[in-house]
């Protein structure tokens, strides 16, 4: 069955849906959601996913876009959490997003606010943080080993760090997401090449759903409806207890920082185990996180990041800069929400990323993780409705498993060639949108061919990430208006 997702599947899958019976309704498009999908399809299950939103709306493409291999919930003592995100690392880097996750160097400069101690606890870190890399059985040309740098070959990875009082710095690697939207649509697509349906602006509410588009209502009929809506899983699963928190970050030009290579993490003085990094992008841009703060009260659809947590951010990152940054370095900012399991005090921050599975009643509830484990949560949830093994821990994502070099290659993998092929006889969709983006035509007119995208905020927003930087969505806004409505004519 084809992987493409657009109007006319959606449509058709949705009159298919009104008179049929599925086994797995699941309810939410993010990562979990997607990885249910994919689970319970690849084992034989019938699926319809439905999302009232896009693919990737809530927390999924608000993350720092790193997959994690567990080093910091070493620090915290969370052993299990900390190998099984390395497991679930090396699965993504090796087998099934190859073409999406690569190796990025992160560093931790010994400057005169670390302590040799503190080096010393570092590196011990990072050694043992390679052993769960060794224990998980992710090569080694995957993932390097750890090792002490000096000055020199620090400048050079980090034009922009701080000269004064660096005695050289620790560096280890660790997976660096492509883009996060990316992952969870490249797990949606597969899905649906699996056979199930995928239904973005369909609310789900007391068992009857609605097309958001058109306002007809249908009532399902599924014998296990999947509660993957993350921190909004209270408004399906009355009683769930969750203690969600806020992760705010700020976009940068490279430049600012001289055009790093590696990442950068910055102590947060006076705080153990809290850092904030700075990830460098192909696209010229630096992502800087990370605030982890509870949020009370009602949950924003889309919560914004607030001046103060964006001068956080600056101060603390500028400790480590030889030019402190201000507000004009700013080309953006995000922030989400993480669905985190409450029962424990302390700082979100500290907060297991464990996850649950609560089956009752014909109703499975997915809460807590992290978008690292998102394919053992899934496996552990379809566990408990089927006895076929699972068959996601080798099952390679669309696109899987690398692309040719350049800009299409590291985005589609091997389908960049057919998303290339757009451009027969419209060469001008090969080039940027709009002069000063690094987004082509034909990734728009791929989002609408095959990605599911509906409008142009799903492009702007999830297919392509311009939203992140306030420039481009400005300057690409009408140009993408334009190719919706002449993309949907062709599609």
């Amino acid at each position: 069955m084809s992987t493409w997702l657009n109007a006319t599947r959606r449509a058709r899958e949705l009159d298919a849906l009104a008179s049929g019976r599925v086994d797995v309704l699941v309810v939410g498009g993010g990562v979990t959601g997607c990885g249910v999908a994919l689970d319970a399809a690849s084992r034989g299950l019938s699926v319809a996913l439905v999302e009232k939103d896009d693919l990737a709306f809530g927390t999924s493409r608000w993350s720092s876009k790193m997959v994690h291999g567990g080093l910091r919930y070493l620090a915290t003592g969370d052993f299990a959490v900390a190998m099984e995100s390395a497991r679930e690392r090396g699965v993504l880097m090796t087998r099934t997003a190859p073409h999406l996750v690569r190796a990025l160097p992160m560093i931790v400069p010994h400057s005169a606010d670390v302590t040799a101690r503190d080096g010393l606890l570092v590196e011990a870190g990072h050694r043992t943080a390679d052993v769960l890399r060794l224990v998980a059985r992710t090569p080694r040309a995957v993932l390097p080993r750890p090792r002490r740098i000096g000055v020199a070959e620090t400048t050079r990875l980090l034009p922009g760090v701080r000269r004064e009082g660096l005695r050289g710095a620790s560096l280890n690697w660790d997976g660096h997401l492509e883009d996060d939207a990316r992952l969870v649509v490249a797990i949606a697509r597969t899905a649906a090449g699996l056979g199930a349906s995928v239904l973005t602006r369909v609310r789900y509410e007391d068992g009857v759903l609605t097309d958001l588009l058109t306002g007809r209502s249908l009532v399902p009929q599924a014998k296990t409806v999947v509660n993957a809506t993350g921190a909004w899983a209270d408004q399906i699963t009355p009683g769930t207890k969750l203690r969600p928190s806020k992760g705010v970050h700020v976009v940068l030009s490279a430049a600012s920082l001289g055009g790093p290579t590696a990442g950068m993490t910055v102590p947060v003085p006076g705080e153990p185990n809290r850092y904030v990094f700075a990830l460098p992008h192909p696209d010229g841009i630096v992502h800087v996180g990370l605030t982890d703060d509870p949020l009370d009260g009602p949950l924003p659809e889309v919560p914004r990041a607030e001046e103060h947590e964006i001068t956080f951010l600056l101060e603390t990152l500028s400790r480590g800069l030889e030019r402190p940054l201000d507000r004009s370095d700013v080309l953006g900012s995000f922030a989400g929400v993480r669905p985190l399991i409450a029962g424990e005090q302390g700082r979100t921050a500290d907060l297991s990323r464990r996850h649950s599975v609560v089956l009752e009643n014909g109703l499975l509830t997915v809460l807590g993780g992290k978008l690292t484990t998102y394919r053992k949560m899934a496996q552990d949830a379809v566990d408990l409705l089927t006895a076929v093994p699972c068959r996601t821990r080798d099952l390679p994502l669309v696109g899987a498993p690398t692309g040719p070099s350049g800009r299409l290659g590291r985005r589609y993998g091997c389908e960049a060639a057919e998303v290339a092929a757009l451009a027969a006889g419209r060469p001008e969709l090969l080039r940027p949108i709009v002069d000063g983006v690094p987004v082509l035509g034909v990734e728009l007119l791929w989002g609408l061919k095959a990605e599911g995208a509906l409008d142009a905020a799903d492009l702007l927003e999830r297919r392509t990430r311009l939203s992140l930087v306030d420039a481009w969505a400005e300057a690409a806004a009408p140009a993408v208006e334009a190719l919706v409505q002449d993309g949907y004519a062709q599609a």
